[in-house]
């Protein structure tokens, strides 16, 4: 009987070596690094869908002004923002609010420069925002693509295939 506790109490302790928290590795999957920019594209995509379909719906209001973001301008400040690595902010108070993604429809949203006046001072040109809004439908179907193949890649890895 003696035996038994202590090699129960032995199987304790190598299990406790073997499975301490400095021993074992940490196996966590950051989605940041997993998914890489593809996650941020296509939420800039769908951002931009909403706007150029606004633009279409207002192509007979008078003086609205088209407006459209510019993707290569966010890629390029979204992968200096990686490179460098995220600005942490302090809070001092807890009824403060986050700053994180604040800013970033109001420095790509821009007003498209008309190709052509018009007498209602509408700057809305309907077959440049249609050519405009299928560009960006196929470039969403491309991000939403990639994010799928990375999600299958990390199911098969959680699952050991």
């Amino acid at each position: 009987m003696g035996f038994k506790m202590v090699g129960t109490g032995l199987a304790k302790a190598i299990a406790n070596e073997l499975w301490s928290p400095s021993k074992v590795p940490d196996m966590s999957i950051s989605f940041d690094k997993a998914l890489g920019i593809h996650e941020k594209a296509l939420g800039f995509r769908a951002q931009r869908a909403e706007v150029l379909a606004n633009n279409i719906a207002n192509a007979d209001t008078p003086n609205y002004k088209a407006r459209d973001m510019d993707f290569s301008s966010v890629l390029a400040a979204e992968s200096d923002k990686q490179q460098k690595g995220r600005i942490a902010l302090e809070r001092t108070d807890s009824r403060h609010i986050e700053a994180e993604g604040l800013a970033m429809m109001d420095d790509t949203l821009k007003y498209r420069t008309p190709m052509q006046p018009s007498i209602d001072q509408n700057t809305v040109d309907a077959h440049l925002e249609q050519s405009n809004y299928a560009e960006n439908a196929v470039g969403f179907q491309a991000s939403f693509t990639l994010l799928n193949s990375k999600f299958k890649g990390l199911v098969s890895a959680l699952r050991g295939e």
